[in-house]
């Protein structure tokens, strides 16, 4: 572990030794992944979209077996059982809150009272002020770079409209990969950064070996922003499926979607009714049109079939702009490591740019 340290309002609010975060990507982000980022000094947030409450029960409990450092769990804050998994996680002694959606006031309230950290995941200046307001202890923001559900604004652009709009930590998402962007995002006034793909390419992450060499093939260009994945910016891979799917009409999207549905209601053992209710909160919260719940059936499996059976061929494979820079797999211990060790150096070397007086005289 480095033996250089960067202390941040984010560091000391969860109580973690570096100011970086692992984040909550749906079937990567499992108990492994985020222990070795626990160890490792960093924040490492469990994903559990796709988990039911007992699922997510039995990772919590494998990840507090591998690490006793402090770790988030991720949600989606319009689940039915949203408040159920909150109470697990108030039970269960989780330090950090990460939520997809803005969660509700009161959730927030819930879980403040019970000393955990709360910290949602915003695309835009207005949602950060929103979730501030109710209280939120600090905010990650994703620029468009991101993978997964992303906007079209460039961290460059939307991490200052953010920082300069709330009082509360701020994270920076979408485009870090190494000590140059962390030591970047802390000149920007952020209290740290947030990474996604450059942990799935990791020896200490699940998702198969031949998927990760397909992410390393690639270059910067190698990613598009599709909404035929599930009716929503999404980005990842440029694979033959999702070239399919850019060029096919509405009808195949539904048809996927529906067949897709099924196979999640059997995997989850999930209620028809339920499935639908959840489809309707979804509606409510994200403002979508019922194409794009319909659509949004096909997400849970579709990545599902690519990073973790590794069928690219019937999968997709979400991912930021950050794959096509990324040429290796390091532990996540070595890539924490790494990280601090050249933004500290890097963050020292700008001294030689100042100016002092008597030079100048």
């Amino acid at each position: 572990m480095s033996a250089q340290r960067l202390r941040t309002p984010l560091t000391e609010l969860v109580g973690i030794e570096h100011p970086i975060v692992q984040t909550g990507m749906g079937w990567v982000a499992g108990p492994g992944l985020v222990a070795a980022t626990a160890n490792a000094g960093g924040l490492g947030i469990l994903a559990s979209a796709t988990m039911n409450l007992d699922e997510l029960e039995v990772a919590i409990a494998k990840t507090k077996a591998k690490t006793d450092k402090p770790f988030g769990v991720n949600i989606r804050a319009d689940l039915s059982d949203a408040p159920d998994r909150i109470e697990m996680m108030i039970r269960e002694g989780v330090k950090v809150a990460s939520f997809a959606l803005a969660p509700k006031k009161e959730l927030i309230a819930r879980l403040k009272d019970n000393g955990v950290v709360v910290m949602p995941s915003i695309g835009a200046a207005k949602h950060a002020v929103k979730v501030a307001s109710w209280g939120a202890d600090a905010v990650i923001v994703q620029g468009g770079e991101g993978g997964g559900h992303t906007g079209s604004v460039a961290t460059t652009l939307l991490l200052p409209s953010v920082l300069d709009a709330v009082d509360i930590p701020v994270v920076a998402g979408g485009g870090f990969f190494d000590g140059r962007g962390l030591a970047a995002a802390l000149s920007y006034g952020a209290a740290g950064v947030a990474m996604g793909t450059r942990f799935l390419l990791t020896q200490d992450s699940s998702v198969p070996e031949s998927v990760k060499q397909e992410y390393l093939k690639r270059g910067l260009q190698d990613t598009v922003v599709s909404r035929k994945v599930d009716g929503m910016p999404h980005r990842v891979l440029n694979t033959e499926l999702v070239d399919k799917l850019e060029h096919s009409g509405p009808a195949r999207g539904f048809l996927a979607a529906a067949t897709n549905a099924v196979k999640f209601k059997n995997m989850t053992g999930m209620k028809w009714t339920t499935i639908m209710k959840e489809g309707l909160n979804t509606r409510k919260h994200k403002g979508l049109t019922w194409s794009q719940v319909i659509m949004g059936a096909n997400t849970p499996m579709l990545l599902k079939a690519g990073l973790v059976d590794g069928n690219t061929q019937a999968g997709v494979l979400a991912s930021g702009q950050v794959a096509g820079i990324i040429d290796d797999l390091p532990t996540v211990a070595d890539l924490i490591d790494s990280i601090i060790t050249d933004a500290v150096l890097r963050i020292d070397s700008l001294a030689q740019y100042k100016v002092t007086d008597s030079a100048t005289a």
